[in-house]
């Protein structure tokens, strides 16, 4: 089932996914990889202020390649995220409602996203060009030094997504070869 959401994403909106939905998200997001993560937890860690609100909002783990002539972006793909988990609790904790990228998370991230009715979703890896037509504007918010891996805003519409771990904890991951074993079965 295809679902559309709007950013600012709030826990009700959060709790209204299920894994396994297809999801187009309009708004607003930032990027941020794991050094990114890093500067910011380390702000937390100092009581500074954060150069991007979090209450809300969704983050998308990707370093996107210069955008070409008259584009706002070049590929954006998504990278990993097992390299944010060890950041993400902190983030989610204040607010952060969504994270997108590809791969497992750890039990120590879907726990925080559940404590926190927050949801995961997946991008589909290797459709970098695909996922860049989603993306009308690009800024660059904080961490020029990082060049493709700095923290940007981005105003997405109909970015195509699909919920991977839902805010009840339950995992694409897991259910998925479950779900692929019982069928090939019958």
């Amino acid at each position: 089932m295809e679902k559309r959401i709007n950013v600012p994403f709030t826990a009700e909106g959060a709790k209204e996914l299920r894994t396994g939905d297809k999801v187009l998200i309009s708004g607003v997001l930032y990027t941020a990889r794991d050094a990114a993560h890093k500067r910011l937890v380390e702000l937390i860690d100092k009581g500074e202020d954060l150069p991007i609100p979090l209450k809300n909002t969704i983050i998308y783990y990707v370093g996107p390649t210069p955008a070409k002539p008259q584009k706002p972006i070049g590929s954006a793909g998504p990278t990993t995220s097992y390299r944010m988990d060890s950041y993400a609790p902190k983030l989610l904790d204040l607010g952060l409602r969504g994270m997108i990228g590809k791969g497992i998370r750890s039990q120590e991230v879907i726990e925080s996203m559940k404590k926190n009715k927050a949801v995961y979703f997946a991008a589909i890896g290797g459709a970098a060009a695909l996922m860049a037509k989603s993306i009308i504007k690009s800024e660059l918010v904080a961490y020029e030094d990082l060049g493709s891996e700095a923290i940007r805003r981005l105003e997405v519409k109909d970015l195509p997504v699909v919920v991977a771990i839902d805010s009840y904890g339950n995992n694409l991951y897991e259910l998925g070869p479950t779900a692929y074993l019982e069928n090939s079965r019958s």
